[in-house]
């Protein structure tokens, strides 16, 4: 998607008139949403320098100009882009990564951040080279025009107001693997920038290379589970983006410093579905294993230990895969300090006490920073889908405290699920009234949601579309019993919906894998099986444990299976203190649909029981009320039990 495409003549033309960013303010709230004014501002400073830098006549006039290049499924967007052709009539494309920055230093120990001064101190940062370079690297995987015509890729930096100094902190040799492939320009540096962009833009192509690369077809999302044994041999199969590349820096260099200076660290990361919390810690066990640290990636979460132990079977011993991979009860008897890292991927899932029955050790928090020199937790508070879910930002830093340890907290912010929609994740929480934000339903451009009428409609989009990679699955809120007399048997249909000819049965009490077997697409997986996992698309069932009523979303507990956990001992709260103990049920009810709705790389269908839930649905995807629309409102429905499933014991 691109915000702003021209001509080279037409975009000096655009500027000359002074309508420029006015055109790119019109595009970007089109296809994006309002942009903030510091986004305009930037725009202002930096186009004015790059109108000087083209306003050379041997830059072809029908060279392709575009601003604001939305990465194949990410969220993330190039600054400013020029095609055309070479001597030789090869397709080229120059990115150019813009900085309005002043002055950065080196970080010692890091390949791809800096510091500088931004969002009012100084902060680390991706290096521009490292940026421009990474972004160069996302098209080469994911855009076919780019791989099959071929588009020839050429990155660079521009910092217009930073003066070159003398050393060049930015140009230290840690950083030369990234500059030589994407050179930094700096202040007083226009003829030379030109000179790179003319000597691969000689002819120029009235914008085509620029529609075939917007409109090529992209290459299927790389899958974490399927690329693990790649990774773990040393292969680079997924590039870390921004702020996914300045947490893995900043680990390494905490990692070292706990080893060296014998300290005790904590790194937390925080990160919404979809953010690369899993890459960047797989990342992370690779590298530090590769350094011969003592490493290992612990999660609570059955489902992706089970699906990563499958994928690695027969590429290394077993042994060996028991002492990278980790549940999050193994560290109770762990002495102080025993390993260099523990990579605590989903940690809002993380419990006060380990065992099958909770009752050994103290914290689960509390002894995986224990155990280990350096703790990274990577953790999202609205991902707490039990009653047993104690994982919180708050926990991690009160013990990282008891122990003494040193704190440092970092965010991932881009979107590479969901098709690289912030929006969809964006309007998906305000809608469930997890968290309020600012949102539209722009995100159906590049994100396929729909809600169905029918549970089976949803069950034969899942079938067709499961046929491509075996990476579409059916799950669903816990709502119906899982017989435990019928939990191996395909052919006992635990879900029953009336009125729409829908049997299937829960996933199969017979695997561990489920979400990687492909007969589990005759199956409903839950939150259970799904979570830290994900697929191309995702077809999810909304049983009545969430409804709407007068407009609002409400969850309802009592709505829940008999058999489901993750709700388990809240009837013993309701006494004690019910207020707390209805609250803590809807998080719980709200942040399980949260999850399971963002399990889909491309698409996510939803059937609603409710059907006054399936309609607001609707009604909220709208991107502005009719004329005259009154508010939206619907009565409760009074026979709730025509949309449950065929279930006496419910």
């Amino acid at each position: 998607m691109i915000v702003y495409a021209a001509t080279r003549s037409s975009f000096m033309e655009d500027a000359d008139s002074d309508v420029l960013i006015d055109s790119i303010c019109e595009g970007f709230t089109r296809k994006i949403g309002h942009p903030n004014m510091a986004e305009v501002r930037s725009w202002k400073n930096s186009l004015n320098y790059m109108y000087k830098v083209l306003n050379d006549h041997d830059v072809p006039d029908d060279a392709g100009v575009a601003i604001e290049f939305k990465l194949p499924g990410s969220s993330r967007r190039v600054d400013f882009i020029i095609s055309g052709r070479d001597q030789n009539g090869q397709d080229n494309v120059i990115i150019i990564e813009l900085k309005q920055w002043e002055k950065a230093e080196a970080v010692p120990g890091a390949e791809g951040m800096v510091k500088t001064f931004i969002g009012g101190g100084i902060n680390s940062v991706t290096h521009p080279s490292y940026q421009a370079w990474s972004y160069a690297a996302f098209f080469r995987d994911y855009n076919v025009a780019v791989q099959e015509r071929p588009v020839h890729l050429y990155p660079c930096a521009y910092l217009h107001n930073y003066k070159r100094s003398e050393p060049e902190e930015l140009m230290s040799p840690q950083y030369s693997l990234y500059t030589e492939k994407a050179p930094p320009f700096m202040h007083g540096e226009i003829r030379a920038l030109r000179d790179f962009i003319k000597r691969y833009i000689h002819y120029g192509d009235n914008k085509e290379t620029l529609y075939l690369i917007d409109n090529s077809e992209i290459r299927p999302s790389k899958s974490l589970q399927d690329l693990l044994s790649s990774m773990l041999k040393g292969n680079d199969e997924f590039i870390l983006i921004d702020s996914q590349r300045l947490v893995f820096d900043t680990a390494m260099i905490m990692a070292a410093e706990a080893k060296t200076k014998d300290t005790k660290k904590v790194l937390i990361v925080e990160g919404g579905p979809g953010t690369g919390k899993s890459v960047v810690a797989i990342n992370l066990l690779v590298k530090m294993t590769q350094q011969e640290m003592l490493v290992q990636y612990v999660t609570k979460n059955a489902a992706p230990r089970h699906v990563y132990e499958a994928k690695l079977a027969g590429s290394m011993r077993k042994s060996r895969i028991s002492n990278l991979f980790q549940t999050s009860g193994a560290y109770v008897d762990v002495p102080e300090n025993t390993l260099d890292v523990l990579i605590a991927d989903e940690s809002h899932r993380l419990t006060d006490k380990s065992g099958m029955f909770r009752n050994k050790g103290e914290d689960q928090i509390e002894e995986i920073i224990s155990a280990a020199s350096l703790s990274v937790f990577f953790i999202d508070e609205s991902q707490r889908v039990t009653t047993t879910d104690f994982g919180s930002v708050e926990k991690i830093q009160s013990f990282a405290r008891i122990h003494g340890a040193e704190i440092m907290r970092m965010r991932l912010d881009s979107q590479f699920r969901c098709n690289g929609s912030d929006g969809y994740i964006a309007w998906l929480d305000d809608v469930l009234d997890i968290h309020a934000t600012a949102q539209d339903a722009s995100f159906l451009d590049s994100y396929d949601f729909r809600v169905f009428d029918s549970p089976t409609e949803v069950r034969d989009m899942i079938y067709g579309l499961n046929g491509e990679r075996n990476k579409a699955r059916l799950l669903a809120g816990y709502c119906w019993n899982w017989d435990k007399e019928k939990r191996d048997d395909p052919e006992h249909a635990d879900i029953e919906i009336l009125g729409h000819n829908f049997r299937m049965s829960w996933n199969l009490d017979n695997t561990s894998t489920w979400a990687i077997d492909p007969e589990s697409v005759d199956q409903v997986g839950c939150i259970h099986t799904s979570q830290g996992l994900e697929f191309d698309y995702v077809g999810v069932i909304i049983g009545l444990d969430m409804r709407c009523e007068n407009g609002l979303i409400v969850t309802d507990h009592t709505m829940r299976a008999k058999t489901d956990q993750s709700l388990k001992g809240i009837k013993g709260m309701m006494k004690k203190d019910r207020q707390t103990a209805e609250a803590l049920a809807d998080e719980i009810i709200k942040n399980t649909y949260r999850t399971l709705m963002t399990r889909g790389m491309k698409g996510c269908y939803v059937y609603c029981c409710n059907q006054a839930l399936a309609d607001y649905l609707r009604y909220r995807l709208q991107l502005e009320p009719e004329q005259g629309k009154p508010i939206f409102e619907y009565e409760v429905n009074e026979d709730l039990t025509h949309y449950l499933v065929a279930d006496d014991e419910m």
